[in-house]
């Protein structure tokens, strides 16, 4: 009789663990809110006076027709070898900006849409590149189905550029805004001479505080 019982207690038990287990995985998380998609290109849901996402997306669409545009760069019935990285653009706005955002959708949009009359120089992985090179002259790999070359490759043109900014905020409303520019322009690597700029402005308002990361 007292088997029985324990036999009994047991199966109850499990029952209550099962049927709690499979409420268990149909509660929601009612403090959590699900993850939602925003456009890029347009205001998010958290805004402030910074440069975002649809700034990005802006500036870079911007300069890229520009550039597709002119002669110099676009025209020469040998393609220009262009290096489009962050490596010479300064950041002094009181933004919190990831440069590398800004060339890197630049090159990789222009790289596209250029379709073959402009040639990018991958200068920021000129060690991979390098250490591929070392390897096929010490024999420990073959050749490639690639021609060798003297060097890597030389460039024609660099970018540079700077972000600045002009802040001012309203004590009485706590009202913050920030005019920005962005200007981009394109260096001749052997004369020094500016071949293209490129210049971006905006001006925001807010009085909320958003922090950027």
């Amino acid at each position: 009789m007292l088997r029985k019982t324990a036999l009994t207690t047991a199966c109850a038990l499990a029952t209550s663990t099962l049927i709690l287990s499979g409420c268990a995985g149909n509660i929601e998380n009612v403090k959590g809110k699900p993850t939602v998609y925003e456009d890029v290109s347009s205001t998010g849901r958290v805004g402030g006076v910074g440069i975002e996402s649809q700034d990005v997306v802006a500036v870079t669409d911007q300069m890229m027709r520009d550039m597709l545009a002119n002669p110099m760069l676009t025209g020469r019935s040998t393609p220009p070898r262009i290096i489009i990285d962050n490596e010479y653009i300064k950041n002094e706005s009181t933004s919190v900006v990831n440069t590398n955002m800004l060339t890197d959708r630049l090159r990789i949009e222009l790289n596209r849409a250029a379709n073959g009359r402009m040639v990018f120089v991958g200068r920021h992985f000129s060690d991979m590149v390098q250490k591929e090179r070392d390897l096929k002259r010490d024999g420990a790999v073959d050749g490639g189905t690639i021609r060798q070359t003297a060097a890597q490759a030389g460039a024609d043109f660099r970018m540079g550029g700077r972000i600045t900014s002009l802040d001012a905020i309203d004590r009485n409303t706590g009202t913050q805004s920030r005019y920005s520019q962005i200007s981009f322009e394109m260096v001749d690597l052997e004369l020094g001479t500016i071949v293209w700029s490129g210049l971006y402005e905006m001006r925001k308002a807010a009085k909320d505080n958003v922090v950027y990361r």
